[in-house]
């Protein structure tokens, strides 16, 4: 099995778009799939990228297409669908699926293109755009070793840092545990600022001992960003997103079955946050939420 050549790419936005530039600037050619945001596309385009109208046509052009979607309903529909992936499958074709999405259907999916003649992975993200642009992601891969070993100068493109998790669907499973735990940090990052604003105590003085010691993490200091600074720039994910990957998380913990109720309350925040018009801001702005819900301004005065 050689190195793939032609590559693919569904999903080119914030995250896609930088795994796209940096597999440019690394000198393989890349076809895109774009959708209704053209200011990703268009970039691409410009650096040399071509674009296809359907993931059937991407398929049959390339030789590993990479996803890069928002969820599992969207990983289905881009492959089954009449214009879908399987629609366009050649033997040999790599399908690397980089979405955060339900382990189970991910397991799914990969039998339909084992099936068809292909090869399925799973390649979750952790980090964030900014890391994506410069091309210093982490990622979570899992499935047949010798095509990971086989695509991971692709990989090495977008990632300094890349973890074998096991089988198609371990890597799944492993980024919703990571994500459970960041999302949490935030949620528990928020509702600790508010306290301390609502209790009058400095919010410098607060981020300043937080950051020396054992309660610090990286999303504290980006939730505390928006209390100092209001900037929530540090994690462009929306809270909607989130809501969404803290739901697969407790579906597999259901599944497996393992107690969950410190998740369920967590997810309960984020839907919350979503009920209260926060769904398409980042991560981040779950402090405005504490602080609406509290009567408190959450700002450093």
């Amino acid at each position: 099995m050689n190195t793939p050549k032609r590559i693919g790419l569904i999903g080119p936005g914030l995250m896609g778009h930088g795994i796209s530039k940096n597999i440019i600037e690394k000198g393989y050619p890349l076809a895109v799939l774009g959708h209704r945001n053209r200011t990703p596309v268009e970039d691409l385009l410009q650096r040399g990228a071509t674009e296809v109208s359907s993931a059937k046509e991407l398929a049959q052009q390339t030789d590993m297409v990479i996803l890069c979607l928002t969820g599992s309903t969207q990983v289905e529909e881009i492959v089954y669908s009449e214009n879908g992936l399987l629609a366009g499958m050649h033997d040999g074709l790599i399908i690397a699926d980089a979405t955060t999405a339900e382990p189970q259907s991910t397991v799914k999916v990969a039998a339909k293109i084992h099936s068809a003649g292909g090869y399925y992975v799973d390649i979750p993200m952790t980090r964030s755009a900014k890391e994506a642009e410069a091309g210093t992601l982490g990622l979570m891969t899992g499935g047949d070793p010798k095509v990971l070993e086989t695509i991971r100068p692709i990989l090495d493109c977008f990632a300094d840092t890349i973890v074998y998790a096991g089988d198609v669907g371990a890597a799944h499973k492993l980024k919703l545990i990571n994500n459970f735990l960041s999302l949490g940090h935030a949620a528990l990052a928020a509702e600790a600022i508010c306290a301390a604003a609502k209790a009058d105590v400095d919010l410098q003085a607060l981020h300043d001992i937080v950051l020396s010691g054992g309660a610090n993490s990286v999303m504290f200091s980006r939730v505390m960003n928006v209390a100092l600074n209001d900037d929530d720039t540090q994690q462009q994910f929306s809270i909607d997103n989130a809501r969404k990957d803290l739901r697969y998380y407790t579906n597999m913990t259901e599944m497996t079955p393992s107690s969950s109720f410190i998740a369920e309350t967590i997810h309960q925040s984020y839907i919350l946050a979503v009920n209260h018009g926060y769904g398409d801001r980042f991560i981040p702005r779950m402090l405005d939420l504490m602080g609406q819900l509290n009567g408190v301004e959450v700002r450093k005065k």
